[in-house]
C-alpha cells in the first residue's frame, strides 16, 4: 500500500499522535510519503531522525497513491483537495483540529484505523464538487486557487458593510435578487458547515442537492433553497463597490461586478474514507449534539 501524509499546521500536543502514525505506517512496512513543507514543520517541533520520502506538488501525485491521510481538521481536507483534484485518491482525516465533520478519526484511534485500512475494513465514497466559471477570459483562477470546492462556493460584500444584490438565475430563468451580505451554494458535505450556521438545511451525503443559503438576507422572506444538482447557477452582483468576494472553501477571489458567475456541479468528484465503525447519521448525532435532550 502507498500512501501519502498532508498536513498545513502543527497542533498543538499533536507530536505523540503524528510520531504513532509513522512509527505504525513503518512498523507494517507501508510505503508513505510526507507532504515537505508538513514534514519541515514537524522537525522544529519533534525529533524524527530518519529521512522521509517527500512530495510538493500535484504533479507528483498519480494513481499508484492508494489513500492521504490528511493530519489536522475539516479544512486540511479541503487543502489536500487542491493537491488530489480530479486524480480519485480516496482521503482520510485523523482529526487534530477541532470539530471535524470529514475528518472523523480521532487521534487516539490512530492504530486500530490504520489495522482497519490495511484490513480493508472501510468504503470509499463519492462526494459532489461545485465548479465556477465566468465570462471573463481575463479572470484567471490562480493556481493556489482553482476553480472547484467541496464544502461551498460563497459570493459576500468586500470593503464595505453594506449589503450586496445578488440576481440568481436557475437554468437561465430568473429566480430573485438576494439583498444580502453574501449568498452560500453548498453542497450536501457542506450542508453541515457555513450553510448550516447561516440557517441552511443538513442534506445527506449522497443527496442530489445543491442548497442556495442567503447570508442575512435584508428581504426577510428570503430562505434556503434546496435544487437538483444538475441545475447551473448564474449569479450577477452590484452593490456600492467596485468588487466583490467569490470563497472557493475559504479560497478568496476578487471579482469586479460586472462579471457573471457561473457555478455548477464539477465534472469530478472527491473520494473521501469512511471506516465501518463509522457513519454519517453517527457524526452528526456526535457533532451536532443530536439526541442529548435528557427526555431522549
Amino acid at each position: 500500500m502507498k500512501i501519502g501524509i498532508y498536513g498545513q499546521y502543527y497542533h498543538d500536543n499533536s507530536a505523540t499522535y503524528v510520531a504513532e502514525l509513522l512509527e505504525i505506517l513503518e512498523h507494517k512496512n507501508v510505503d508513505f510519503i510526507i507532504k515537505e513543507d508538513y514534514l519541515q514543520l514537524l522537525r522544529q517541533e519533534i525529533t524524527l531522525e530518519k529521512n522521509y520520502q517527500t512530495f510538493n506538488t500535484h504533479a507528483e501525485l498519480d494513481d499508484t497513491f492508494d489513500l492521504i491521510i490528511t493530519i489536522g481538521g475539516d479544512g486540511t481536507i479541503l487543502r489536500a483537495i487542491t493537491l488530489i483534484r480530479d486524480l480519485g485518491i480516496p482521503i482520510l482525516g485523523i482529526n487534530t483540529g477541532r470539530l471535524g465533520f470529514l475528518a472523523t478519526v480521532q487521534k487516539t484511534e490512530i492504530k486500530d484505523t490504520i489495522d482497519q485500512i490495511l484490513n480493508k475494513e472501510f468504503k470509499v465514497e463519492s462526494r459532489t464538487l461545485l465548479e465556477l466559471t465566468t465570462n471573463n477570459d481575463e479572470l484567471l483562477i490562480a493556481d493556489d486557487v482553482l476553480n472547484f470546492a467541496l464544502n461551498e462556493i460563497t459570493i459576500s460584500r468586500k470593503n464595505t458593510t453594506s449589503m450586496i444584490t445578488i440576481s440568481t438565475y436557475l437554468n437561465n430563468e430568473y429566480l430573485t435578487s438576494y439583498w444580502a451580505d453574501g449568498l452560500i451554494i453548498s453542497t450536501p458535505t457542506g450542508s453541515t458547515g457555513y450553510s448550516l450556521s447561516c440557517g441552511g438545511p443538513v442534506i445527506m451525503p449522497h443527496a442530489k442537492n445543491l442548497v442556495l443559503t442567503p447570508i442575512a438576507p435584508h428581504n426577510l422572506n428570503a430562505r434556503p433553497l434546496v435544487i437538483p444538482d444538475d441545475m447551473e447557477i448564474q449569479l450577477q452582483v452590484s452593490g456600492r463597490e467596485t468588487s466583490f468576494l467569490a470563497s472557493l472553501d475559504s479560497r478568496l477571489l476578487t471579482i469586479n461586478q460586472n462579471t457573471i458567475i457561473k457555478i455548477k456541479k464539477s465534472p469530478f468528484k472527491i473520494k473521501l474514507v469512511e471506516l465501518y465503525s463509522e457513519s454519517f447519521l453517527k457524526t452528526i448525532r456526535k457533532k451536532l449534539l443530536w439526541g442529548e435532550d435528557k427526555r431522549n
